[in-house]
């Protein structure tokens, strides 16, 4: 009754303090402390009363170090998915009465068999086994299976979370507008764990430098040309899950350029010419054709063609006012350029196509051909012997001699089909010119050859042709080098002796080789009988 006296007054008084005999109101502090000291005094007491009954309980022998649980799983890192599942073990042998409890950090996740957690990914298996289903990032961290012994035992498992690779941003949003010459720069960031690598690659070409891929979180093209242009393939790969991607398209934006397919063609009347212009622009370009200075526009005999990149302008049934000067112009909001082409009824370039290497000593056989619709009338041949390096005559000091030769120069040489062939050699240079009349020919392809005469043996000449037709003259064909033969060509000829007429392709000092050398094998065989 004391006791409940004094708590009693200690609740009484816990906020006011209680008076003294000399009238004095001890403090709250005063009270409590003194409370204390008579508690514990007061419990003293009773434990006494109680041992010496009997009653109380003795107390609990500490259990032996070998009879204390022991694990016998040991502790690991997993490496888990996002998404996936794991289980972290905790095999206990001897486990006794002792709780096991299941802890990450300071928060407690199941104590015994009570899930403690309220999170509901998280339960216990096959006994102690702690499964995570749907496993996120923030599930990352230490988990520890702890025994509570008087000195806590415990395992601590890792669990590490693969996330796979994700593209987070690249340059631009995915798309890059900029001018010719710029500089260029691809970034692409990714995340993921472990941290993905990053390469690039370029959609149906190799890239700029020529590599088919390159590795860094940047791509950097120097002073970019229209060729740059393209789609950037930006992969991310950590070898958990897919791969990501993620692309940037390149825009290269630049003036027309501009490509003639032939810068002269030909044609004939009542034939059909096509004049190409192969036009690259970003963005793309407006081609308009013109004749001279006139813009053109579309007709029935003159209409225009587009395929990608490839600009015609067709123009059909063509006649003899439809030759001449013409060019495609291409214009964007970078820029604008212009290209030429001439549409000629003059003949093509003569090809010659002899062989080098003459068979004669003195004599060269040259050939040649030359396309033209319209009938070839003349030819005009040059050639030389080649200047020795001392000499180095230029092309520039040569003076082309027309169909007419200057007075007193004038030489006729054997006649020719067509009409006679007239040639001099001028005073002025080392070039011969030799006018040739063409064959009358109805063909497309015109062919002709002469014989050169009077050429040094075992020399080296050159020799250039061009061709007439009433439309004008070619441009001069590429320089043709021959050699003249070294030895003289073998000739073999047969007679027939019942015959004055000697058979083609014989001449008369092989048949005199060859009667000698039968007649002196007759004397040998037949002595004077014969």
């Amino acid at each position: 009754m004391r006791v409940d006296s004094d708590t009693g007054d200690f609740q009484r008084f816990q906020r006011h303090g209680r008076p003294t005999a000399d009238g004095h109101v001890d403090s709250a502090c005063a009270v409590q402390s003194r409370y204390a000291r008579k508690r514990k005094r007061m419990l003293v007491t009773i434990h006494d009363i109680e041992t010496r009954a009997g009653f109380a309980s003795p107390k609990k022998p500490t259990p032996e170090p070998d009879s204390l649980p022991t694990f016998s799983s040991e502790g690991k890192r997993f490496r888990v998915v996002t998404n996936d599942t794991v289980v972290l073990p905790c095999d206990v042998i001897n486990p006794g009465i002792y709780v096991l409890a299941w802890k990450k950090g300071i928060a407690v996740l199941t104590a015994g068999n009570t899930k403690v957690s309220p999170d509901e990914r998280i339960r216990l298996v096959d006994g102690n086994n702690l499964e995570i289903r749907d496993i996120q990032t923030n599930d990352a961290g230490n988990y520890v299976c702890q025994i509570a012994t008087m000195k806590p035992r415990e395992i601590s498992h890792t669990v590490e979370i693969l996330v796979p690779s994700r593209i987070k941003s690249v340059s631009s949003g995915g798309t890059i507008d900029t001018k010719k010459d710029s500089l260029i720069k691809l970034n692409c960031e990714a995340d993921g764990n472990p941290v993905p690598n990053i390469t690039w690659t370029r959609k149906n070409n190799v890239l700029p430098n020529g590599e088919r891929n390159m590795t860094g979180d940047t791509y950097i093209i120097q002073s970019a040309t229209r060729h740059d242009a393209g789609v950037y393939i930006c992969t991310a790969y950590n070898s958990v899950g897919q791969p990501a991607e993620q692309t940037i398209t390149v825009n290269i934006l630049y003036p027309p350029e501009i490509r003639v397919e032939r810068v002269w063609v030909h044609s004939g009347e009542g034939n059909e010419a096509l004049l190409v212009c192969i036009v690259n622009a970003e963005p793309l370009a407006e081609v308009s054709w013109y004749r001279d200075t006139l813009k053109l526009d579309t007709n029935e005999r003159r209409i225009t063609e587009v395929r990608g990149s490839r600009h015609t302008l067709i123009v059909r049934k063509v006649q003899a006012s439809d030759f001449g000067n013409y060019s495609c112009v291409a214009d964007n909001v970078v820029g604008k350029t212009r290209a030429y082409v001439e549409l000629s009824g003059k003949p093509n370039p003569v090809k010659i196509n002899s062989n080098k290497n003459g068979r004669h000593q003195n004599n060269y056989n040259i050939s040649w051909s030359v396309d033209s619709y319209t009938p070839i009338e003349e030819f005009k041949l040059y050639y030389r012997k080649v200047p020795l390096p001392d000499e180095s005559p230029s092309d520039s000091q040569t003076q082309y001699q027309w169909p007419k030769p200057p007075l007193g120069a004038q030489k006729e040489h054997e006649d020719f089909p067509g009409g006679p062939i007239y040639g001099y050699n001028s005073m002025r240079n080392e070039w011969n010119d030799v006018i040739l009349p063409a064959v009358p020919s109805e063909q497309y392809t015109h062919r002709m050859s002469y014989n050169i005469r009077g050429l040094d043996t075992a020399s080296e000449y050159e020799a250039k042709v061009m061709a007439k037709n009433r439309f004008g003259w070619t441009p001069m064909s590429d320089v043709f080098t021959f050699t003249t033969s070294a030895t003289p060509e073998i000739e073999v000829e047969l007679r027939d002796f019942s015959s004055t007429s000697s058979i083609n392709g014989f001449n008369r000092r092989s048949y005199n080789i060859i009667a000698c050398v039968f007649f002196t094998a007759l004397y040998l065989a037949f002595g004077t009988n014969v």
